[in-house]
């Protein structure tokens, strides 16, 4: 990259075949050798030869384009007395594009929820997905293979698995998040803030250990079963994620010490339903953290996309998309926040008589409003949102992913069911119209 500065008129000297500039955001590139290389064709460039192409460009591509090695390598300079004004959000900075940041971490906002070190504990979380992880997940993503030992290091390093199964005494002596946060001091929320940062499950093909509910002549029990000759895996190929190593497991005469045992002989069916609550609890607040990332690229997208020389926002049926896309995600994070205030006000057995329900209805009406916000941001798109990479790639990911959300930690029917019936167990025997 070249820090030769040019007036506006130099640069429209360039414009023709062979000697062609433009102005993408004050700096100036060279695509004269280019030109004939680029993918949308040539014809698209000279129509912008020595011009501000900044409308055009990002009409068509997403910031990265500039930032591949490739194509930055083509900016020869910049305009003279300009500076750059689109930046890539820096590791855990907040986006201030609207509704695209719950109103707890938006500046001006207040809310009863949460402290500064929720705020400075989410925004080292996101710096550290960012820095370490983000590449990574792209990475296995288009190649299908295992997340690196390098990135679970780091996720160890700052306990974050650990973090994710919730406050309790399993954090006692560990160090959360580089000391950010007191294992005695971390709640709900802080998991809450943490669940809006990425997803990945199953692990299945990858896994060491399996967590496996096992039916004996003593009744049900859970056993952790380690990966010997006697487990065999076979990848088994889903829509929703490459490198979630969903998997087929077979045990062919594994055996395992008794000291594997997890919970009580008889009692298998209580261990694997004790995780529930918060398994359900979990997937609202990943499905949220995604639904906000729509938002955002929803309102940029519309913002930018020129159609008939009028912004997309233009468009009143488009603004009723909007419109509806930001009150499901501000209605799921209301009810999910006052369910984790019940949760960081309970004790373990209060919530499984009394959260149970609630937590039920809740995943069903996240994942609900996550994929009427799924089909409302690819009509947004349009082609966009249906190709797995350019514009809207990440509209395209979450169309393809989002109806998982209605099935992971139990189906969205049986969830409502399981709501309705513990509704009518509490009813009192009085209640009358």
């Amino acid at each position: 990259m070249s820090s030769k500065e040019f007036t506006f008129d130099e640069v429209t000297q360039h414009n023709k075949e062979g000697d062609l500039w433009v102005v993408i955001d004050s700096k100036v590139y060279d695509l004269s050798r280019f030109a004939d290389l680029h993918p949308g064709g040539a014809n698209v460039l000279y129509a912008n030869a020595g011009k501000d192409a900044t409308q055009v460009f990002f009409g068509l591509h997403r910031l990265e384009v500039l930032q591949r090695p490739q194509y930055s390598r083509l900016q020869v300079g910049a305009i003279r007395g300009q500076t750059e004004s689109i930046k890539p959000l820096a590791p855990g900075e907040l986006s201030l594009v609207p509704y695209a940041e719950p109103t707890w971490l938006t500046p001006g906002y207040f809310s009863p929820y949460y402290s500064d070190n929720h705020r400075q504990f989410h925004k080292a979380v996101r710096a550290f997905f960012m820095e370490f992880v983000y590449a990574e997940a792209i990475r296995c993503e288009d190649s299908g293979k295992r997340i690196s030992q390098e990135v679970v290091d780091k996720l160890s390093e700052i306990n974050f698995l650990a973090m994710r199964l919730g406050p309790g005494k399993h954090l006692k002596g560990l160090t959360l998040m580089g000391g950010m946060v007191k294992p005695e001091e971390y709640d709900y929320f802080h998991e809450l803030s943490n669940s809006l940062c990425r997803r990945w499950i199953t692990n299945g093909t990858f896994s060491d250990y399996f967590t496996t509910l096992c039916k004996t002549d003593a009744g049900l029990v859970v056993l952790l079963i380690e990966r010997t000759d006697a487990v065999s895996t076979k990848a088994v190929k889903t829509s929703y994620s490459a490198t979630a190593g969903t998997a087929f497991v077979t045990f062919d005469k594994a055996r395992v010490p008794v000291a594997n045992t997890l919970g009580q002989v008889g009692k298998g069916l209580s261990v694997i339903l004790s995780n529930f609550n918060h398994e359900r609890w979990m997937v609202t607040a990943t499905s949220l953290g995604a639904q906000r990332v729509v938002v955002d690229e929803c309102l940029k997208w519309t913002n930018q996309r020129i159609a008939f020389g009028k912004p997309l926002h233009a468009q009143s049926v488009i603004r009723a998309k909007l419109a509806a896309m930001i009150s499901r995600v501000e209605a799921c994070q209301a009810w999910v926040e006052n369910i984790t205030l019940q949760m960081n006000n309970m004790s373990y057995h209060e919530q499984s008589d009394k959260l149970a329900g609630p937590i039920a209805l809740l995943k069903q009406f996240v994942s609900k409003a996550g994929r009427e916000t799924a089909e409302d941001a690819t009509q947004i798109f349009g082609g966009r949102g249906i190709t797995a990479s350019g514009m809207g790639k990440i509209i395209e990911n979450y169309h393809r992913t989002s109806p998982f959300d209605a099935i992971l930690a139990g189906a969205e029917d049986v969830l409502g069911d399981l709501g309705v019936r513990q509704a009518i167990r509490k009813m009192p025997q009085n209640a009358r119209l």
